[in-house]
């Protein structure tokens, strides 16, 4: 080799790595990835609460189907009030309202007002509730007690 060729490769220097490529931040396209994985959850929780919300008033409205069923065929109206009584009381508890459940009398004839934007259970047709289910017969509107629960469940903030 002539001396002019070794005189050029001294004038080569050594290869320098970058520097390595940091983590953060991360590159656009991974904080869109993490925006359509938040997303998607949000959406699920938001489809699992719904369903969970809508599935006891859905389950409370079968059993009351039962229920208008069994006393169309007995026609016993201390059963009916009994019945309806403890699917209500059912529905406050799984709807998370446990200790209100536990309420007895006009005090848990108000909260059923309360919690359903109504009057009739406090003022109206729900009144036999308190007693009925304890008596050996009962003279009660079994088509407007019924009625009264159903738009209760339908609308009430304890299923919900």
């Amino acid at each position: 080799m002539d001396s002019a060729a070794l005189d050029a490769l001294d004038e080569l220097r050594d290869i320098h790595a970058p520097e390595p490529v940091s983590w953060w931040p991360p590159a656009p396209g991974w904080w869109v990835v993490l925006g359509l994985v938040l997303l998607a959850t949000l959406i699920g929780l938001g489809l699992r609460y719904w369903r969970k919300k809508n599935a006891l008033r859905e389950s409370a409205l079968a059993e009351l189907a039962r229920i208008k069923t069994e006393f169309s065929e007995s026609q016993d109206a201390v059963q009916l009030a009994a019945r309806l009584s403890i699917l209500l009381r059912r529905v406050a508890i799984s709807g998370g309202d446990k200790k209100k459940a536990a309420l007895k009398g006009k005090a848990w004839l108000a909260y059923l007002d309360e919690t359903g934007q109504t009057r009739a259970f406090s003022e109206g047709v729900g009144q036999v509730l308190i007693s009925a289910p304890y008596q050996s017969s009962a003279e009660l509107d079994a088509d407007a007690l019924l009625a009264a629960v159903e738009a209760w469940l339908q609308t009430s903030r304890a299923g919900r």
